[in-house]
């Protein structure tokens, strides 16, 4: 078995390293940001406007008709904001330095043009699941009707199943008995057991209790982790601008921001902050249009809009919440990483309850991520074997975050790694290959919408279906 790890570890170090994925996905975020001019610049004020009108935390039930614009945002959100923002980050300024911080906002500020655009294309490739009538979508369904590959689109939907339905979970649940052991003593069966009950009430729930979970969940959730994270700030606000400036810095000499404690190089700054910053935001990772696919919008573009306003929320909001507390209290040792890191930082700015503060927001973001992810796994599971297969598959993924609770998974972590990484190429191909309709649907928006004119899209029922009449007026 160390092995069989070995092999999956050097794998994810050529997969995710300088030559593969990190200029494939950075690559692709570079290209739509050029291709839409900086969408993620100009159209910001009209999402954060979009945002603000949609935000509700009891609103319309989901159904088969899809979920509200905020409801899609919160699910895409819980899954964003996880492990990676707690823990991630940590593991990103222990190994890079704090100008890792940098090169993660350099990555989600090229990301948000990535993520509108799947956003965007989940929309306009949404379908019906047969005879249920209900709205699903995803990176599989633009694969096989836009990019015209079962093949590809069957691989993509496989790979999303075990990467986040069961692998990804399982690292989740292990996270949460792991940090409640840490901080309050808990024995693993019991939060195994708690995490099987509650994530089993919603899964049964389906879309309608995953959506009115989500959007009161997440929004308090983030609230309440920042809120933590300001709190130390202003406790060391003569660190801040230091802080600031060791991210700067650091981006670019990681020896002068630390005085020598870490002996990070610029390329381990850029390598470490790239990669944990894509792998928390998910931009091009094919995700979260699993959210947005199913958003009852008045145009695809209002739910491109959202996705940014979702990848701002999980990076530059608590992501970055998250490494301002390790930095200004100064718990940077050359040694200690991960999820340890971030409850010594809290420690130093809360005293004693900084730990438990820690587990019970690591909790909520895991949790919020195994639902997230669920849910977007669901959608392919119904793409490969329709819906019957859903409740087989519910029980199956409850039996892995049972296992994930007492577990090592050095190698699951490993693994998740893995069928992440894999899962970003099919997707990345659909996606660039597609633009030409991101900018249609961005140029009608722009044009027609926001004016007031009719928008050539139509209600957001209209859109769903094989045969929608934008793509023909967009391939004349």
């Amino acid at each position: 078995m160390d092995q069989f790890t070995k092999i999956v570890v050097d794998i994810n170090s050529i997969l995710w390293g300088p030559w593969c994925l990190l200029p494939i996905l950075v690559g692709a975020g570079i290209y739509f940001t050029f291709r839409l001019r900086f969408v993620q610049v100009r159209m910001f004020v009209h999402a954060v406007r979009h945002f603000f009108g949609q935000v509700s935390l009891n609103g319309e039930k989901a159904g088969k008709h899809g979920m509200t614009s905020f409801q899609s945002l919160a699910t895409a959100v819980a899954a964003q904001v996880g492990t990676g923002n707690l823990a991630g980050v940590a593991t990103a300024i222990a190994l890079g330095g704090p100008g890792a911080i940098f090169w993660m906002w350099i990555a989600a500020f090229f990301g948000m043009a990535t993520i509108f655009s799947e956003a965007i294309l989940a929309q306009l490739y949404r379908m019906h699941d047969g005879r249920r009538r209900a709205i699903t979508g995803g990176p599989a369904f633009y694969i096989r009707y836009g990019l015209r590959s079962k093949p590809l689109a069957a691989l993509f939907a496989v790979l999303i199943v075990v990467a986040l339905g069961f692998v990804g979970n399982m690292v989740q649940a292990n996270s949460i008995s792991t940090a409640f052991e840490a901080a309050f003593g808990l024995p693993v069966w019991i939060s195994g057991v708690v995490l099987f009950i509650l994530a089993g009430f919603i899964f049964i729930g389906g879309i309608r209790r995953i959506a009115s979970f989500t959007e009161k969940l997440v929004p308090f959730m983030a609230s309440v982790y920042v809120l933590g994270a300001v709190f130390i700030a202003i406790d060391f606000y003569d660190q801040i601008i230091p802080a600031l400036k060791a991210i700067v810095v650091g981006a670019f000499d990681p020896y002068s921001a630390t005085g020598g404690v870490i002996g990070a190089s610029v390329k381990e700054a850029i390598r470490y902050g790239v990669a944990r910053g894509l792998f928390s935001n998910e931009a091009g990772m094919g995700s979260t249009p699993h959210a947005h696919a199913v958003a009852r919008v008045n145009h695809p573009v209002e739910q491109g809009l959202a996705a940014i306003i979702g990848l701002t929320v999980d990076t530059f909001v608590v992501l970055t919440a998250t490494a301002v507390v390790i930095l200004v209290t100064g718990s940077i040792d050359g040694h200690t990483t991960g999820i340890v890191l971030t409850q010594n930082a809290f420690t130093k700015g809360m005293g004693e309850a900084g730990s438990g503060f820690v587990a019970v927001c690591l909790f909520f973001a895991a949790f919020t991520t195994i639902i997230g992810w669920y849910f977007f796994a669901v959608q392919n599971v119904k793409y490969l074997f329709g819906y019957k297969a859903v409740n087989i598959f519910s029980v199956i993924v409850l039996g892995f975050i049972m296992m994930g609770s007492f577990l090592k998974v050095e190698l699951v972590w490993e693994l998740a790694d893995l069928f992440n990484g894999l899962m970003v190429i099919p997707n990345i191909i659909a996606v660039v290959a597609l633009s030409r309709l991101v900018g249609k649907a961005l140029e009608d928006y722009r044009e027609n919408f926001l004016p007031g004119k009719a928008p050539i899209f139509g209600p957001s029922e209209e859109l769903t279906g094989r045969h929608g009449r934008w793509r023909t007026l967009f391939f004349k």
